[in-house]
């Protein structure tokens, strides 16, 4: 119990370190993210280049600060939408029922069924890239974990005595919801957004790696991945550095939603799909 308590205090010590580095990037970056110097290229880490350079001279640092910007913002803000887009859906449902209910179950199914990459890709390719074509590509293909879980919990509760008393006292269908039933959800709901941001920051990683995020000159993690690929033998740090921000930012993203929960004495929803008393 302590080292698990220990652990989530640090993920969340390390997380606000990197969202406070990210936020105030433009005053930390030792050097402007896209100024180039050829006659420093693939440098290794030194006192003016902490991280060392890249193919075009670049400050590896700088990039990473930079990146980290767009790469956390945009799956920060998918995680909501998606959040708030499957909540909905999934409540709804519970408590419509009928051919509302089976309609976005099935639309529900087909979607989980459907490789949620292959989606995402076909819709920033019709569209073209940048955030907006980014953003909304991950959000149709992320709301339905939410979705499938807020309309199984909303099941389960509207069942309860204390939902049944309240209609026969008159309470109007939205009080209901938002009084007696999504407090009941937020905590496997919380388990469900921090494992989804981990997920939705690696789609943005592997969607930028591809070609299909930002565009030079602006940086992100998924992009500096595919430019320092070629040159990871002279200068490692420059595709090990966006890596290990992926990494840790997920890691530390979920630690903290399960230390969150745990302190609001909620249930997370694990990996394997089960609900888990912490």
């Amino acid at each position: 119990m302590v080292r698990k308590h220990t652990a989530g205090w640090a993920a969340v010590v390390i997380l606000a370190i990197i969202v406070l580095a990210v936020t105030f990037a433009p005053w930390l970056m030792p050097h402007p993210p896209a100024q180039q110097n050829l006659a420093l290229r693939l440098s290794p880490p030194s006192l003016n280049h902490w991280l060392g350079t890249d193919h075009l001279g670049r400050d590896t640092l700088s990039r990473l600060l930079d990146g980290g910007r767009f790469s956390m913002s945009i799956a920060a803000l998918a995680t909501i939408l998606t959040g708030l887009l499957g909540t909905a859906i999934g409540v709804i449902s519970a408590r419509r029922r009928g051919w509302f209910d089976e309609f976005f179950t099935r639309t529900n199914d087909v979607l989980l069924a459907l490789p949620e990459m292959v989606i995402a890709l076909f819709i920033v390719a019709a569209m073209g890239t940048g955030f907006p074509s980014l953003l909304l590509a991950l959000t149709i293909t992320g709301w339905t974990p939410f979705a499938r879980l807020a309309r199984t919990l909303a099941y389960d509760v509207s069942s309860e005595g204390f939902v049944e008393a309240a209609k026969v006292v008159g309470c109007p269908p939205s009080f209901i919801i938002f009084r007696h039933i999504l407090p009941h959800l937020a905590g496997p709901l919380l388990g469900q957004a921090t494992l989804r941001f981990g997920q939705l920051l690696i789609s943005v990683g592997a969607l930028s790696y591809l070609g299909l995020g930002v565009q030079p000159p602006q940086s992100d993690w998924g992009s500096m991945l595919a430019a320092a690929q070629p040159y990871s033998e002279r200068a490692p740090l420059a595709i090990l550095a966006p890596g290990l921000a992926i990494f840790t930012v997920a890691l530390c993203v979920t630690l903290t939603g399960q230390r969150i929960s745990h302190m609001a004495g909620s249930r997370l929803l694990i990996p394997t799909g089960t609900v888990k008393d912490d």
